[in-house]
């Protein structure tokens, strides 16, 4: 079983693939498309993508290549908490209090605001592609007297020694990633995940009053829990949006195909994205 994840190695994605397919092969690329594209190439039989951080909120580019350009079922969803570390070249452990520059992921910079503005305030920042790629620039360039901002696994990959641990400004900080495959295969039996979610994407019809009132009420009145809502452009001109709606059950016979029945009825276009199992994973 071939594995593909945003790369390059040692990313928070990686540990998500390494728990839930421990004995699987595994393949970095360098963006989300890339990744989805080798799907749908058949190079890697899964692809694990991030879809939302509990802070920074959804991963638009994975959303939006999903909805837009490629058409893979999701068949598995790994949420995993993030914990991020400041770690520096061993050269510079000594001195690790006086570094120049701190290097991250924007989105691991945000994370952990409240702690550089503390500790590091004027010290400047400086965003590159993932928090293993900050690693490797730190590792491959002793001389800056830099720091970055990374996991354990990367520490551990690129020799980094880790200075202060646990820097994350929230203790619940977690990122959804999900499973994709254009093959049957069973991510509930691999890595044993149990609970259920339904994803569908829902367009409204032009120019009704009321309409997205109507796609909740369809639900609502079937007591069908809603876990997610949200709009993104459909890039067709300002105002035009489609909905993400994440479905707490699996897809059954009857209440959810009766909802998308009612939904279609109303005029909107509903398209199923995925009916997969879901896998929390806890770290020490």
């Amino acid at each position: 079983m071939k594995i593909g994840y945003l790369g390059p190695r040692a990313t928070f994605c990686e540990i998500a693939v390494r728990t839930a397919f421990p004995e699987g092969e595994l393949a970095a690329f360098r963006t989300i498309p890339e990744c989805m594209d080798a799907v749908v190439e058949q190079q890697v039989d899964f692809a694990v993508v991030p879809l939302e951080n509990a802070l920074e909120g959804s991963v638009n580019i994975t959303l939006d290549y999903l909805t837009q350009e490629v058409q893979i079922p999701i068949v598995g969803e790994i949420t995993l908490p993030i914990k991020q570390h400041l770690m520096v070249h061993p050269d510079n452990a000594l001195n690790w209090q006086n570094v120049t520059k701190i290097y991250s992921h924007s989105h691991a910079i945000a994370q952990c605001h409240k702690f550089l503005h503390k500790h590091y305030k004027g010290v400047p920042n400086e965003a590159v592609s993932s928090t293993a790629a900050a690693a490797k620039l730190i590792l491959e360039n002793p001389g800056l007297n830099a720091a970055a901002i990374a996991n354990e696994l990367a520490a551990q990959e690129y020799g980094l020694t880790i200075v202060k641990r646990d820097i994350h400004d929230f203790d619940y900080n977690h990122t959804r990633f999900v499973v994709l495959s254009v093959n049957n295969l069973d991510f509930q039996l691999m890595s044993g995940a149990s609970h259920y979610k339904t994803t569908l994407m829902v367009t409204l019809p032009s120019d009704q009053a009321g309409s997205l009132h109507q796609v909740l009420s369809a639900f609502a009145w079937r007591k069908i829990n809603l876990s997610k809502i949200e709009s993104r452009p459909m890039k067709t001109g300002i105002g035009n949006y489609f909905f993400i709606i994440d479905v707490e059950m699996k897809l059954d016979e009857v209440l959810i195909p009766g909802a998308i029945a009612e939904l279609e009825a109303l005029g909107c276009g509903v398209t199923l994205l995925g009916s997969y199992p879901k896998l929390n994973v806890k770290l020490d």
